[in-house]
C-alpha cells in the first residue's frame, strides 16, 4: 500500500500546505525519518539533496512550533548562502497557512535588515555556521529556548571548515532540544560530532537504490570526444528542453560549454565557482525565471540549487561517482513531476559507467544520436511559430533585405531559398556526427565492417570469447555485432561494424584486454586486396 502524507499524524493546514505544493507520496526518507521526528528523537539521517529531505524534516518541525510564541524554536544550519535560501523557502511554502516565521541569515547580505527581523519575532532560523555565530556574539540571536536544531548537508560543513563554528554554535544551544543531523557521507569528525552533541540519535539511512527518483527517466548516448559538443546539440534539439542543468566536470569545461552554446544560439549561462555571489545570483534569477533555458554548471557551484520545474539533467561530462551522479539527477523529478537524466559517455567512459549502474542497481538504457531528419521533424513546429511571428512583426525593417531577396529570387526557385536559409538559421553547425570524422580507408575487411590490428594474441591467452566480452564491456557495442576474429600467436585481427569503429578505436585504443595492455589501430589491407 502507497503511504500518504494524510497518514502522518501533522495537522490540517500543514497537510494543506503539502497538498498545494504537489507533494503526494512522501519520498523514502520522508516516509522514514518523518514518524521518528515527530516521535521527539534525534534522528542522523544519510542521504544527499533530491531526495526530499528539506521537507524531510521540514514537515514535522513546522508542525511542532508554537506560532503564537516569537523566540526562536528552529535553527537550521546550512553550508552555502544558497541552500540556506533554499531551505528558507521551503519553510515558508510548508508553513503559508499556519503563520510560521521563517529568516534566512547569510553574510553578503545587510546585518542591520537580520537584527531588525530578529528582534521582530521568527520561531525558524537558517542560516550559514559563520553568520549564525556572528549573530550569537551581538546577543542578537538567543537559543536558549531552542527546541529543534539541524544540521543539513553537514559533511559538506566539515569539508568548507566550518567544524569550529558549529561546535561553538552546539555549545550555546539549549540542550534540551532535539538534534537531526543529515549528511551524504559519514566521515569520522562528523561521528564524533554526533557522539557529543545528539541524544541516542536514530541512524536512517537511504541507499543508493532509493535515491533514484522513480519519475526519472534515465539514457545515455555514446559519444566521441571529438563531436560531444555536436552530439549535445542534436540531443537537445530533439528532446526540447523546458529548463535544463547541464554539468560539466570543471570551471573551465561549464565557460567553454557555456561559450559554444550562446554562440550556437541556445538561451545558456554558466554557474561556476569563480562568479561572485552578485553574478551568481543574477545567473539563477533569470534560470529560475525561464529567461535562460540551460544552466551550464560544476558539482560544486550547483549546490543548494533546488528548482522544481527542472525538466532536464544532462551530464555532459560523466559523474565521478556513483553519488554524484544520483545528486546530480536528483535536480529533476521534483515534486511529482517527471524528469529525464541523460548521460554523455564517451567510448574509455563505458567501464565507469558500469560501475555506476552497479551502484545504483539499475542498468541504464542506451540510445543512439538522432539524425539530422529527426530533430528537424521534431523542430518543424517549432520553427514554424518563429517564422510566423517575424512574418507578422510590423516593426521589422524588411528593406534591408529587399535587395537581396529579390537578387535570391531571379536566381532561384523560392522554395530552394527559405530551405537553404532555414538550414542556415536553424542547423547551422557541423553536421558530421555520426560519421564522426573518422576515415579508417581500406582495412581488408568484409563490405560494411572496419578490420582492427590488435598487437597481442595467443602470447597473452586471448581467445575469442575473452576479446568479444572485453570489448563488449569497454565499449558498449553487443557482442553480437563483432565480426570475424583472426588470433595469431603475437597479434589479433577483428572485424566489427563501421558505424561502431570510431567507439572502438577510441575505447580500446591503449586499453587493457585479457588483462594485457594493447595498441590497437586499422588493418592494412590483406595482400593481393584492394
Amino acid at each position: 500500500m502507497v503511504m500518504k502524507f494524510d497518514d502522518f499524524d501533522i495537522s490540517s493546514s500543514l497537510n494543506k500546505a503539502t497538498k498545494e505544493m504537489g507533494f503526494e507520496a512522501p519520498s523514502p526518507i520522508q516516509e522514514k525519518v518523518i514518524p521518528v521526528i515527530l516521535g521527539g528523537r534525534d534522528v542522523i539521517g544519510q542521504a544527499q539533496t533530491g531526495t526530499g529531505k528539506t521537507a524531510a524534516f521540514g514537515i514535522p518541525i513546522i508542525n511542532d512550533i508554537n506560532a503564537k510564541q516569537k523566540h526562536v524554536q528552529a535553527l537550521i544550519l546550512t553550508p552555502t548562502r544558497e541552500l540556506a535560501i533554499q531551505v528558507a523557502g521551503e519553510f515558508q511554502k510548508l508553513s503559508k497557512f499556519n503563520k510560521v516565521q521563517t529568516l534566512p541569515v547569510y553574510g553578503g547580505q545587510s546585518i542591520g535588515h537580520q537584527i531588525k527581523s530578529l528582534k521582530r519575532g521568527v520561531q525558524v532560523v537558517v542560516g550559514t555556521p559563520g553568520r549564525v555565530l556572528d549573530h550569537i556574539n551581538r546577543g542578537t540571536l538567543k537559543l536558549d529556548r531552542l527546541s529543534k536544531l539541524v544540521l543539513d548537508e553537514a559533511d559538506e560543513m566539515l569539508d568548507m571548515g566550518f567544524i569550529d563554528d558549529i561546535e561553538k554554535i552546539l555549545q550555546n544551544a539549549n540542550t534540551e532540544r532535539q538534534s537531526l543531523l543529515f549528511s551524504a557521507t559519514m566521515p569520522p569528525a562528523i561521528r564524533k560530532l554526533s557522539s557529543r552533541y545528539m541524544n541516542n540519535p536514530e541512524h536512517i539511512t537511504i541507499d543508493k537504490g532509493e535515491m533514484t527518483a522513480p519519475l526519472i527517466e534515465q539514457v545515455y548516448y555514446k559519444v566521441l570526444d571529438k563531436n560531444k559538443l555536436d552530439s549535445l546539440c542534436r540531443i537537445i534539439d530533439s528532446e526540447t528542453p523546458e529548463l535544463g542543468i547541464v554539468f560539466c566536470r570543471t570551471k573551465k569545461g561549464v565557460s567553454e560549454l557555456t561559450e559554444s552554446l550562446q554562440a550556437r544560439g541556445y538561451a545558456a549561462d554558466g554557474l561556476h565557482g569563480d562568479l561572485t555571489q552578485s553574478q551568481r545570483d543574477v545567473v539563477m534569477r533569470k534560470f529560475r525565471k525561464g529567461t535562460i533555458e540551460f544552466l551550464i554548471a560544476t558539482d560544486v557551484a550547483a549546490r543548494g540549487i533546488d528548482v522544481q520545474n527542472v525538466s532536464h539533467v544532462i551530464n555532459y561530462d560523466i559523474p565521478q561517482d556513483p553519488e554524484s551522479y544520483v545528486h546530480r539527477i536528483g535536480r529533476t523529478g521534483r515534486a511529482g513531476k517527471e524528469g529525464i537524466a541523460i548521460t554523455l559517455v564517451t567510448p574509455r567512459e563505458m567501464k565507469h559507467l558500469r560501475s555506476i549502474e552497479r551502484e545504483i542497481k539499475s542498468q541504464i538504457p542506451a540510445k543512439g544520436i538522432p539524425s539530422i531528419e529527426e530533430v528537424v521533424e521534431k523542430q518543424q513546429a517549432a520553427w514554424k511559430h518563429q517564422i510566423v511571428e517575424l512574418i507578422e512583426d510590423n516593426e521589422q525593417d524588411d528593406a534591408l533585405y529587399a535587395e537581396l531577396v529579390a537578387e535570391l529570387l531571379s536566381e532561384f526557385p523560392a522554395d530552394k531559398v527559405v530551405s537553404s536559409l532555414m538550414k542556415l538559421a536553424f542547423y547551422s553547425h557541423d553536421e558530421k556526427t555520426t560519421s564522426a570524422g573518422y576515415d579508417f580507408g581500406e582495412t581488408g575487411a568484409q563490405k560494411g565492417m572496419t578490420r582492427f590490428f590488435i598487437n597481442v594474441g595467443r602470447n597473452v591467452d586471448m581467445t575469442p570469447k575473452k576479446l568479444v566480452d572485453d570489448v563488449s564491456r569497454l565499449v558498449g557495442i553487443s557482442p553480437k555485432v563483432i565480426g570475424k576474429i583472426d588470433i595469431f600467436e603475437n597479434f589479433t585481427f577483428m572485424e566489427v561494424p563501421q558505424e561502431s569503429a570510431p567507439f572502438v578505436y577510441e575505447g580500446l585504443k591503449y586499453a587493457r584486454v585479457g588483462g594485457a595492455k594493447i595498441n590497437l589501430e586499422p588493418a592494412k589491407p590483406r595482400p593481393g586486396r584492394k
